[in-house]
């Protein structure tokens, strides 16, 4: 079975983005188990942590590490990643030489009440990806208008449906075609 970690880049309790996350799971096929990666415990990182990592950060390098491949779900905040999704990544990306995304196969979509999605986010989360040595999927772009995919209700819309089960189905074969083999 193919394990594909979502990542949501935001820590508010009705995240729009976790709403996404969610509404990826339903659509999974079969062989395919999508799981939330939480970064909730980290702290914010430092240098001075690299000697002795705490227990949150060893913890959330293993989860990442125990995935075949990583969607992350970005909001955008003042055209750019959130703070806390920055933190999650420098964690993840130290000490200097244990990177886990290095390899990592990463897709990147988001949604956003705003006009232009997440466009600008994700921009800058590319360049972070690139320099971890991350293979992000380059095609589709999904940048989402909230209202566009979900009804008041929190139900998917079905004009949003062949939308994300396309990123899904992009996003699966970039990590299927991505994710290291393992050697026995």
């Amino acid at each position: 079975m193919t394990r594909i970690g979502y990542i949501v880049g935001s820590l508010s309790s009705t995240s729009i983005n976790r709403q996404l996350g969610r509404a990826l799971e339903t659509l999974a096929p079969e062989g395919i188990e999508l799981v939330e990666l939480d970064f909730s415990a980290l702290t914010l990182y430092t240098p001075d942590h690299d000697a002795d990592y705490p227990v949150a950060a060893r913890e959330w390098k293993a989860a990442i590490e125990g995935v075949d491949g990583v969607i992350i779900l970005t909001p955008e905040y003042s055209r750019s990643l959130p703070g806390v999704l920055k933190n999650a990544l420098d964690w993840a990306a130290r000490p200097w030489g244990t990177n886990s995304f290095n390899g990592k196969p990463v897709a990147i979509a988001g949604s956003s009440v705003g006009a232009i999605g997440t466009a600008a986010a994700q921009q800058h989360l590319r360049a972070i990806l690139g320099h971890f040595n991350a293979p992000t999927l380059g095609q589709p772009e999904v940048f989402l208008t909230h209202s566009n995919v979900f009804a008041a209700d929190g139900s998917l819309l079905e004009t949003a449906r062949p939308v994300l089960e396309t990123f899904l189905a992009a996003a699966i074969a970039h990590v299927e075609k991505h994710a290291p083999v393992a050697v026995a």
